[in-house]
């Protein structure tokens, strides 16, 4: 038996490609717009996806909706202000955004931070972390039709919220970080209030857990499902706890270490490195659940240090106009999502001649070429869910 197919035009230029199949049935490929809005993209992402029947044949994310040229508006801004720009493009790791910012200008002016600053960014970019697993770890089943998680992971969120907000004075966009250090001393008796913090949500962690390992229908909907290869995870630059799900062992904090990482991921630190082999939804929800739980040591080994060092300076003292040496440098952090990475080049002016940003969520989302085809519509919000990214982060 042979099929015959023959290409049809539409009203409004799209085509259709009708085919007789081997059983004598006409079938017709269908384009299906998948957003610009929709629950499972986390903000304005738009999927064009060709299906054959329920099967995905193919699948073109396309970005764009939310650009604001974030990397145009740091060349006319001086290096006080390009932090307010760069804590917003994933907004839901704006502290881990503004620490590569300030790490890399105070690289090239070869610049020492006090050591109570090192310590206390480390322990903000810890709790930061935790906040946006959290989100994720709720979100996702949501997308799934399971209501109740988000719950949970919101009240782990506000108690972190409560104590980040004490400090910063902001509960998102965090503008904490200055060059030099942070922007102000810590508040009186903050580090018990952290404490406390860090306390409660590790004690109720275990009913988040319950809930998204040990739900069969969670189960069912993520096991074997969207698979991604080391293979593709190499070929695509995807990076952060989706690579490691696909047995990927790299963590920037453990191999090229910043802040105060080196001694905590030393041996016999409490940091460590949380892989799986399996590659699929379900190995990356858990390696986001692990992660939340090493994020949290680390945030306790911080407060140890802290309340041990003696009393000083938070922050440089900075000039009145800041000027950057003429030269470039790349600055890479491990955030929440992957590899962020901002190329700063410097004419020596009080603005950045070019500051480039390399986005986590990029690399991660346009993964989903390869990743969708083959798949039915059923596993898609399932795979789209589990990619962990924010569209802000993608189209900067």
């Amino acid at each position: 038996m042979t099929s015959t197919t023959d290409r049809t035009a539409v009203p409004g230029g799209r085509e259709v490609t009708m085919g007789i199949g081997a059983a004598g049935l006409a079938t017709a490929d269908m384009t299906l717009n998948i957003g610009p809005q929709h629950p499972a993209t986390h903000g304005v992402l738009r999927l064009r996806v060709v299906l054959d029947g329920e099967r995905i044949l193919r699948a073109e994310p396309i970005i764009g909706y939310m650009h604001r040229g974030a990397e145009k508006l740091f060349e006319v801004r001086d290096y006080r202000q390009i932090l307010v720009l760069a804590n917003r493009h994933d907004w839901l790791s704006a502290f881990s955004n503004e620490l590569g910012v300030v790490l890399g200008v105070e690289q090239m002016l070869g610049m020492e931070v006090p050591e109570r600053a090192v310590w206390a960014r480390t322990l903000l970019a810890e709790l930061n972390r935790v906040l946006n697993h959290l989100m994720f770890l709720g979100s996702y089943p949501l997308e799934l039709g399971a209501i109740t998680p988000i719950f949970y992971s919101f009240r782990e969120r506000e108690e972190l919220q409560a104590v980040m907000e004490e400090a910063s004075g902001g509960r998102m966009h965090y503008m904490f970080n200055r060059v030099g250090g942070l922007k102000a001393d810590l508040p009186a008796g903050w580090l018990g209030r952290v404490e406390h913090a860090v306390a409660e949500v590790r004690r109720r962690m275990s009913d988040l857990r319950n809930m998204l390992v040990g739900n069969e229908i969670l189960l069912a909907r993520t096991r074997g499902v969207g698979i991604l290869s080391r293979e593709t995870v190499y070929a695509y630059g995807v990076s952060g706890p989706i690579a490691r799900a696909s047995g990927v062992d790299v963590d920037l904090r453990r191999d090229q270490p910043y802040l105060a990482y080196a001694e905590l991921f030393a041996e016999g630190g409490p940091g460590r490195v949380v892989t799986r082999t399996e590659g699929d939804c379900q190995a990356r929800l858990q390696v986001l659940l692990e992660q939340t739980e090493v994020s949290l040591d680390l945030a306790d080994a911080c407060l140890e240090r802290l309340r041990t060092l003696p009393p000083g300076p938070i922050n440089v003292r900075l000039p009145k106009v800041l000027r950057v040496p003429e030269g470039h440098l790349y600055t890479a952090t491990e955030n929440p999502l992957g590899f962020n990475g901002y190329y700063l080049v410097s004419r020596g002016d009080k603005t950045p001649w070019r500051l480039k940003l390399r986005s986590a969520s990029f690399n991660n989302v346009a993964v989903l070429s390869e990743m969708l085809p083959g798949q039915v519509v059923g596993d898609m919000v399932a795979i789209l869910g589990s990619m962990f990214f924010v569209v802000g982060d993608i189209d900067k």
